[in-house]
């Protein structure tokens, strides 16, 4: 199929005002103001009332905390205890329970715009083995890309980590289950659907063995690597009392900095710090209303990226987040570095690029995350007919700047997931519901 989306409202691309010819699973050209495409369509979609931007790509998450928002207990907490009032309640979760948080986290990042995203899942209770392969199938229904990362905690409270015994894996059954995943359905290279990386928790969670084992294994398939690091002063002093090293230093130590690993948060890194994750390749995803909502700091992106440091971005748990909308996460990126560095150092632009351009470098996509042709056909549509755009002047500006939150169309691989904001055969009030249900009886124990 060739498929004309003709004269939009606003493309994010040059040369383009004419449309986009989309074949298949790609981009095949971008046409000028007045011009027609090389060879006949099959299709044609007027789309001068929609705003298109690349499809937003979604670096850092945990589908199965829509579980938990805005959970009494854990509100109002850093991150430490805040992780102490939730990890007993995660434990309670069944396989059912997963796969309705992580419907109604796929769904929600769809519906704002999200064509790719990542899910860093690292809770296992019993029962819950195969969180992975439930996600893998929930992505598929729904037709959106991911990668999903195999989590791991291997350090419960006896010894010397954070999460209860109820929620750890020994390490022997962490890597069997690893391998088992890379090799049923990572699919390296461009067009791939669905990856897979394998994503230790953080340093107060898994053992310096289980980093390294990761590591060399997910090399060994061509796989990429993710954790938290460096998000809170509390994490800087664990390490440096357990380690007698800084958080990076700890990386580093167990074989992790290189190209093939993006670190979520990246908050308290030093100018030494930022110099070494350039050197090395490494990536870092910027999560804003997380870090503002636990107080866990201010990621320095400005500096990430003078130094040559790529930049993604991500919407984090909903448990923390509260939210899985990833346009109204630029938003939030735009709004906090514009207000630490100022109006000169950060635009609309930059905000959109790093949830485009740039959190596909994170994960290591160069086929995603730019309208151009050969690259994947994926696209988010926004229009501006709510009464928050009236007024506007620049149509791309508008999405950032009057706070664009729903996406109308979402395009990806060349099909087309949400029409007049809606995701076709998806009922979204039975989903809420039953999420809702679900929800109530996990947090009631």
């Amino acid at each position: 199929m060739r498929i004309w989306l003709k004269d939009p409202l606003a493309v994010l691309a040059e040369g383009a005002a004419g449309g986009l010819v989309i074949e298949g699973a790609r981009i095949a050209e971008l046409l000028p103001a007045g011009a027609r495409p090389a060879a006949p369509v099959d299709a044609t979609v007027d789309m001068s009332a929609h705003v298109v931007i690349p499809g937003l790509i979604n670096t850092h998450h945990h589908f199965y905390q829509t579980l938990t928002r805005a959970f009494p207990p854990a509100l109002n907490r850093e991150l430490f205890p805040w992780l102490q009032a939730l990890y007993p309640v995660w434990a309670r979760m069944t396989p059912g329970d997963l796969a309705l948080g992580m419907r109604v986290a796929l769904a929600e990042l769809m519906l704002s715009g999200c064509t790719t995203t990542t899910d860093h899942h690292y809770v296992f209770p019993r029962g819950c083995e195969h969180g992975i392969d439930i996600e893998v199938a929930e992505a598929g229904g729904l037709g959106i890309r991911g990668v999903f990362t195999r989590g791991s905690m291997n350090l419960s409270v006896k010894d010397g980590g954070l999460p209860p015994d109820s929620v750890v894996q020994d390490e022997d059954e962490i890597l069997a289950d690893s391998e088992r995943l890379l090799g049923r359905y990572h699919r390296p290279g461009p067009g791939a659907m669905i990856q897979i990386a394998l994503a230790p928790c953080s340093p107060f969670s898994v053992t310096r063995s289980l980093m390294a084992a990761s590591a060399d294994l997910a090399r060994r398939h061509g796989a990429r690597l993710h954790t938290h690091l460096a998000e809170t002063r509390d994490e800087d002093a664990w390490c440096a009392e357990t380690f007698g090293m800084r958080p990076l230093d700890y990386l580093e130590d167990t074989g992790w900095l290189g190209p093939d690993v993006w670190l979520a948060h990246g908050i308290h890194f030093s100018d030494p710090d930022i110099a070494r994750l350039a050197a090395a390749g490494t990536a870092v995803t910027h999560c804003p209303c997380s870090n503002m909502i636990i107080h866990s700091g201010h990621c320095r992106v400005c500096e990430l990226e003078a130094a040559g440091v790529t930049v993604g971005l991500g919407v984090d748990g909903s448990a923390a987040q509260d939210s899985s909308n990833l346009m109204q996460e630029v938003r939030q990126a735009f709004l906090l570095q514009r207000h630490h560095y100022g109006v000169s150092a950060v635009s609309h632009l930059d905000a959109l690029r790093w949830a485009t351009e740039g959190s596909a470098a994170c994960i290591g996509r160069p086929d995603l995350g730019r309208i151009a042709p050969g690259m994947a056909a994926d696209l988010a549509c926004f229009t501006l007919e709510e009464l928050r755009f009236s007024g506007h002047g620049d149509p791309i500006a508008a999405l950032v700047n009057c706070g664009a939150h729903r996406a109308d169309r979402v395009m990806i691989a060349g099909r087309w997931t949400v029409w007049d904001g809606a995701i076709p055969g998806l009922d979204l009030g039975a989903l809420r519901r039953d999420h809702q249900a679900a929800a109530a009886r996990v947090q009631a124990g």
